[in-house]
């Protein structure tokens, strides 16, 4: 199993120091390495990559040496040797402690939540069928269904032990009415329409995307953006696990502006959020949907 990168520029990075290492040259306890490794006499240059140092100039990025430094493994890591990590294993030396990226990590599998209602009977929940399937389309902030965590495109599979697979809409909000305040017990699966592509500012603080009405329109080339596999004709619906949906453009970018330089977009495919955003009010999700970051 090949090792897993968040995005490019980590990938890279990784490299970097893979081929120091593998030329016997540690990075300092407080500075980046500046100089290129010494080679015994009539041995071939083993770097194939920049030097650390010089990642900035070799793919755009905003880095200084102190955040390179901040996200270096520790010292002892496996992912500093030649050898490298464990096969499967998320390698991030330029990601590594963005809280932006496990935010907005989609797991696998499923989970069991516990959902109750307010003091009005409501879950704050609202639900489209979509191939069969049973998904979440809003979630009211402040909202009982905010707290516990559901998101835009999480898939609910059971409602109180009942099978939701070819309910219709309106059958799934039926059963959320009649369903006790106290307690309703949901399985659920991450948002399995959608996927995360992280991406890293370059030195002018963008990541090379156009975005007209939350939509992906265009991409810069060469950048992060292009570089990292982002496609137009998908929606933006989280940036560093915060959703954005219903935004006007100018809320959307102030969001990306102060995300930080390693930014990780949550997206989903024009024509599957077209439709499960369809007959729902634009004033709805402009006022109502939850807007609020969540907790790790």
């Amino acid at each position: 199993m090949a090792t897993l990168y968040p995005s490019l520029e980590d990938m890279k990075g990784h490299q970097i120091l893979q081929a120091q290492a593998a030329a016997g040259v540690r990075t300092p306890a407080t500075t980046v390495v500046t100089e290129k490794p010494k080679l015994v006499s009539g041995t071939a240059p083993p770097v194939l990559y920049p030097n650390l140092a010089e990642l900035e100039n070799y793919m755009g990025l905003a880095l200084s040496s102190e955040e390179i430094q901040k996200n270096l493994l520790p010292e002892g890591s496996t992912a500093l040797t030649p050898a490298g990590p464990p096969p499967g294993q998320l390698v991030a030396p330029l990601s590594w402690n963005n809280t932006g990226l496990r935010r907005a990590e989609i797991k696998p599998g499923v989970r069991e939540i516990h959902l109750c209602k307010d003091e009005r009977g409501k879950t704050g929940l609202q639900l489209k069928n979509v191939d069969q399937g049973i998904f979440v389309q809003l979630v009211k902030a402040n909202s009982p269904a905010a707290l516990v965590g559901l998101r835009f495109g999480d898939q609910i599979l059971q409602i109180d032990g009942k099978n939701c697979t070819g309910w219709s809409s309106d059958k799934a909000q039926r059963v959320l009415k009649k369903a006790s305040p106290e307690k309703i017990i949901m399985v659920v699966r991450d948002r399995p329409f959608q996927r995360t592509v992280t991406v890293h500012k370059d030195s002018s603080g963008h990541v090379g995307i156009v975005v007209k009405k939350g939509k992906i329109v265009s991409l810069a080339k060469d950048s992060s953006a292009a570089r990292n596999g982002l496609l137009t004709h998908h929606y933006i619906c989280e940036v560093n696990g915060q959703n954005v949906i219903g935004m006007k453009d100018k809320q959307l970018t102030e969001v990306l502006s102060g995300a930080g330089n390693v930014v990780t977009l949550t997206i989903i495919p024009t024509v599957i959020y077209e439709h499960m955003v369809k007959r729902l009010s634009a004033g709805l999700v402009k006022s109502a949907m939850d807007h609020s970051v969540p907790d790790l």
